[in-house]
């Protein structure tokens, strides 16, 4: 049985994670502000829901307490927000409450959670730790969204910072960036129908699924540090 911790898992991506990553007589532990709190059972796998805002000064201490000593195999950090109007034009315009709920989402939620859920990766016999990234946190991407590009590039710093203090442990983190993704095609339609929707040029979320798949896999002699996962038809990354 593997036991899967995924914080930022009501939509998108993360609901895509939830579904496609557990088997049979997993467990996934659910995060996110838009769940319901409780527990259910689907297609043979245990899911346990908390609704949590990751960027709100308790949330390590709920995690904690939701959690207990109980051993995760696999953490996955998925919260991400983005500013409401993506051009440079924009940027002066954006209230700082909005700039500052990104950078506390995306970077400060990240650190703060993953530090309190670290126990929890250590107690599994090989703990393996994702951070859902972005190209736009890669150098000359062009991104034009800066506080969220400015969280990016963070994600990508935390996982360089904590991959020496987690290697003694002999738990692997991996940063993910991926580029666009078709997150309006909900997982189970599948790859097809979000090929077709936006003519083969954003990402299916299976595909998602299937890197992390790959990932996970591996053997605890591996570890796979950074991915980057542009759409094949986006000429800019």
């Amino acid at each position: 049985m593997t036991t899967y911790l995924i914080l930022g898992a009501s939509r998108g991506v993360g609901h895509a994670l939830a579904r496609g990553l557990p088997e049979a007589g997993d467990e996934a532990w659910l995060v996110s502000r838009s769940l319901d709190n409780g527990d259910y059972e689907h297609e043979g796998v245990r899911y346990h829901c908390l609704a949590a805002d990751l960027s709100a000064p308790d949330a390590p201490t709920r995690l904690t307490e939701w959690l207990g000593d109980r051993a995760i195999d696999v953490g996955i950090y998925n919260a991400g927000i983005w500013e409401t109007n993506w051009t440079r034009a924009d940027f002066e315009s954006i209230d700082a409450t909005e700039l500052k709920s990104i950078i506390d989402t995306n970077l400060l939620g990240l650190i703060l959670c993953v530090r309190a859920v670290l126990g929890n990766l250590r107690r599994a016999e090989f703990g393996k730790l994702i951070l859902i990234g972005s190209i736009s946190g890669l150098d000359h991407e062009g991104a034009s969204p800066v506080a969220y590009t400015a969280s990016k590039f963070g994600v990508r710093g935390v996982a360089h910072a904590l991959r020496p203090i987690l290697r003694e442990s002999g738990i692997p983190i991996t940063c993910l960036n991926p580029g666009w993704i078709a997150n309006d095609v909900p997982y189970e339609e599948g790859v097809a129908a979000a090929l077709n929707k936006h003519d083969s040029k954003a990402i299916p979320v299976g595909d998602i699924v299937e890197m992390l798949r790959a990932v996970l896999k591996l053997s605890p002699a591996s570890c796979v540090k950074e991915i980057h996962m542009p759409a094949l038809r986006d000429e800019s990354a």
